[in-house]
């Protein structure tokens, strides 16, 4: 697909991934055709079996046949409490209970699971694995989601299973840059702040994800996370400072960059929607995650493109993410149509690793 046979309608669509969740089957319908949105997050209650699940998918991609772009599909899938898979399905231990084996054939092989289940399922897109460092209990925000307590654990074990991922043909997206593990706050309720230094993070907190950059890392979410010695009036996924420099430059990536959830009250109780979406493309992103609302997500899309014919987005701006977009969905293959797993043997698999995991 060539960005100049693209609308400028198009290549907005193209910038936003939009979560299914509580939409009528109509909304799903025009966000897809009339909005050529670039991509959907599926949750569980998209689907009740794993039958359901894979039709879900086949149908999501029908509807998107006549676009000229195939549409990403996507989920976040880590194992532990963070599962979307249907119940038939064994789910796989947490991270850290994985990690804290210290067997790394077994972490690589969690991570070959995860994109075999869902490579074969359908899903192009996984939102893991987490590279922020564990430094409070399991029942934090991130707590068993991270692969260890140190940046040396965190890069050895978290990086195999990006690879992993990558090796059975799914879209790893690392998170949540520039690291979640220095606050205790959730982003899904409140801006979690951080007072250190920028030179404490890049110590520490961002040294996995500068290995992963090196290691091959393709998609990176960016937090929702107040670096209050950094940008004192924006979050990290909208703030130009910490995207360009330290993401873009410091580290020299050059792959998609994309918000975590707007939904998320870290950015609803403090910004407008619309405004926030808008800010994230200005600070760098390529992919704004939203998982609101219909009306919301169509306003919200309706302002960007306002805003592109006024001159106030960059259209070179836009087919810088529009290309990188494109790039990474024509090399994952992502139009291809799966007919899902055998789960007794998946199931066999996550039982199999599960019984090596104390």
């Amino acid at each position: 697909m060539k960005i100049e046979e693209l609308t400028l309608e198009e290549k907005i669509g193209q910038l936003f991934m939009v979560g299914l969740e509580n939409k009528t089957e109509q909304e799903i319908t025009k966000l897809i055709q009339e909005d050529k949105i670039g991509g959907v997050v599926l949750y569980k209650n998209n689907y009740q079996t794993y039958q359901e699940m894979v039709q879900c998918i086949h149908h999501i991609k029908k509807l998107n046949e006549n676009n000229p772009i195939p549409i990403f599909i996507s989920m976040d899938q880590e194992g532990g409490r963070v599962n979307r898979m249907p119940k038939e399905i064994l789910n796989l231990k947490s991270a850290t209970k994985i990690a804290s084996t210290q067997n790394l054939e077994l972490v690589k092989e969690s991570g070959a699971i995860l994109g075999k289940m869902l490579k074969e399922t359908g899903i192009s897109m996984n939102y893991a694995p987490v590279l922020d460092i564990r430094r409070f209990e399991e029942k934090h925000a991130i707590g068993d989601r991270c692969y260890g307590k140190t940046k040396e654990e965190v890069s050895t074990y978290a990086i195999a299973v990006m690879k992993e991922m990558q090796k059975q043909g799914v879209i790893a997206v690392i998170k949540h840059f520039p690291g979640h593990g220095l606050t205790q706050k959730d982003s899904h309720f409140r801006i979690p702040k951080i007072t250190a230094k920028i030179e404490q993070l890049e110590q520490e907190d961002m040294i996995p994800f500068q290995k992963a950059i090196e290691e091959g890392a393709e998609a990176i979410m960016v937090g929702h996370l107040m670096l209050k010695k950094a940008d004192k009036r924006y979050p990290a996924s909208l703030s130009k400072k910490i995207i360009q420099n330290d993401l873009i430059q410091k580290y020299h990536y050059q792959g998609l960059i994309m918000t975590d959830d707007l939904k998320m009250m870290a950015i609803r109780l403090h910004y407008n929607i619309k405004k926030a979406a808008f800010k994230a493309i200005e600070a760098g992103n390529d992919i704004i995650m939203i998982g609101l609302p219909y009306l919301q997500v169509k306003k919200t899309i309706n302002y960007l493109i306002k805003k592109a014919k006024k001159g106030k987005i960059q259209i070179d701006r836009i087919n810088q993410s529009v290309e990188k977009i494109i790039q990474l969905k024509e090399k994952y293959h992502i139009q291809e149509t799966k007919e899902g797993f055998k789960i007794f043997e998946i199931n066999e698999a996550i039982q199999k690793l599960n019984d090596q995991v104390d």
